[in-house]
């Protein structure tokens, strides 16, 4: 049996001048997976990682955690979503320096505030009504993200772990269970920070095994290891 770990990044640094770094806790979280996964997983024949330095990272302090020595192939059809560009085509207001922490700080909540702007700006991305506004269209992500899922099947490895985002294994797992495309992000809400999303590669195809997983999480006992942004 061939399998497909695809594995989400670890917490980012959300409010931060550059979001595409680890946090401290996105570091632990992938040492933590790395070692659960030298524990209880088979040893992958393939490694392969998106282009963000958050993919790279996640993956970096995981293996090393995990005792694999390993050279990730990278795909660019696990790259994610442009967050920047969405938001900026929603609200051009946003798009000046520092202008999106300045209004998130001034909400109570800012994860929450964050989520409710990028909801809307994914929104108006899939709908298909704007696409000349974006440097790339929801359906060329998709199909990018599909083609990427494609290479990874036509390798000869039986166990392949891929560290990636949210929007690429909504993408996957949206495409295996028939979710009509416009809705897929909705997938990508609940996707836990190192969580693991399991695909059967077979003959006929990939089949979904489970969805956002996180057992190193849960075995390190602190909730607080638990996060989505």
């Amino acid at each position: 049996m061939r399998e497909l770990w695809l594995i989400r990044h670890g917490q980012a640094s959300f409010g931060a001048e550059d979001y595409d770094q680890l946090s401290p806790m996105g570091e632990e979280q992938s040492r933590l997976l790395g070692r659960w996964l030298a524990d209880c997983a088979i040893k992958p024949d393939l490694v392969a990682i998106g282009p963000r330095v958050r993919h790279r990272d996640t993956a970096t302090h995981c293996l090393h955690a995990a005792g694999i020595d390993a050279q990730p192939l990278m795909l660019p059809g696990l790259d994610e979503v442009d967050h920047h560009e969405l938001l900026a085509r929603l609200r051009p207001d946003l798009t000046g320096a520092g202008a999106l922490r300045a209004e998130l700080k001034q909400s109570p909540d800012p994860h929450r505030a964050f989520q409710r702007l990028f909801s809307d700006a994914i929104a108006r991305w899939v709908s298909g009504e704007h696409d000349a506004d974006y440097a790339t269209s929801w359906s060329t992500f998709r199909t990018n993200v599909l083609e990427a899922q494609r290479q990874l099947a036509d390798q000869p490895a039986r166990t392949l772990w891929a560290f990636t985002s949210g929007g690429p294994i909504s993408v996957m797992t949206g495409a295996l269970l028939g979710t009509p495309p416009p809705q897929t992000f909705e997938l990508s809400w609940p996707l836990v920070n190192t969580g693991i999303t399991r695909l059967r590669l077979g003959s006929r195809g990939a089949t979904l095994l489970t969805y956002n997983m996180w057992p190193h999480l849960e075995r390190a006992g602190n909730n607080a290891l638990v996060t989505m942004r």
